[in-house]
């Protein structure tokens, strides 16, 4: 089909989480060898390699500093960004402030909400993984609408946009053409929903058996959710 989505690209950032970006990735690159015309871009605001512990580790969030880290090398900046179809934008702790606990980390948020603010109109999807929801709402986009993400933050990332309709418990939400999903691995999950969604159930079942996963079909299955104050009153 000629409206199918073809060109990703993915935000990378210093102290983005890993398999927030490489789980669907992978999802994607086996995608690649059945739907021809793929293309992806690695999306950064330069094009210095992006490493997954951040420049200033942010104190006071509930996890120690990784002693070990990855890079990835951007192919483009905010500036060199080819059209795109999909944008997926991941969390990490490199989100937040460093030293205002709990706080957006500006000198990393506000470039990318710049960038998905320019972007939006133009794209056919826009997903989320993880904190990536935070990042995002921080545009305005979600307003309104349902949105997931990582439940060890929400004590913090619910408070940053307060008109979002966070849930505590959904493995991924679709609202439109803007798709989050919940923490980490949650990711891998609503990428095999979206090429099902785009591609039908079965390429995304026969990828799904290559790579050995077993993916969760029911987004409201949550087995990592959190019951809040609002549900028990």
């Amino acid at each position: 089909m000629e409206n199918q989505p073809r060109r990703y690209g993915v935000i990378l950032y210093d102290g983005f989480q890993l398999i927030d970006v490489c789980g669907p990735l992978d999802v994607l690159n086996s995608l690649s060898a059945r739907v021809p015309g793929i293309s992806l871009s690695l999306i950064a605001e330069d094009t210095s390699p992006k490493s997954t512990i951040p420049k200033e580790w942010p104190a006071n969030m509930g996890m120690s500093p990784f002693s070990t880290s990855q890079t990835l090398q951007p192919t483009h900046d905010f500036k060199t960004a080819p059209e795109l179809d999909v944008l997926i934008v991941p969390g990490g702790m490199g989100s937040f402030d460093p030293v205002r606990t709990g706080k957006p980390n500006p000198a990393v948020v506000d470039p990318i909400v710049e960038f998905v603010r320019d972007r939006y109109p133009k794209l056919k999807y826009l997903l989320t993984v993880c904190t990536g929801s935070g990042i995002v709402s921080q545009t305005g986009l979600l307003d309104g609408k349902r949105a997931t993400l990582f439940k060890g933050a929400w004590e913090v990332i619910p408070k940053w946009r307060p008109q979002v309709h966070w849930q505590p418990r959904a493995r991924w939400t679709e609202e439109g053409n803007i798709w989050t999903s919940s923490g980490v691995s949650s990711g891998i999950d609503l990428m095999f929903a979206f090429v099902k969604h785009i591609h039908g159930d079965e390429i995304a079942q026969d990828i799904s058996v290559w790579m050995e996963y077993s993916r969760q079909l029911n987004p409201d299955d949550d087995p990592f959710g959190i019951t809040v104050a609002e549900e028990r009153e």
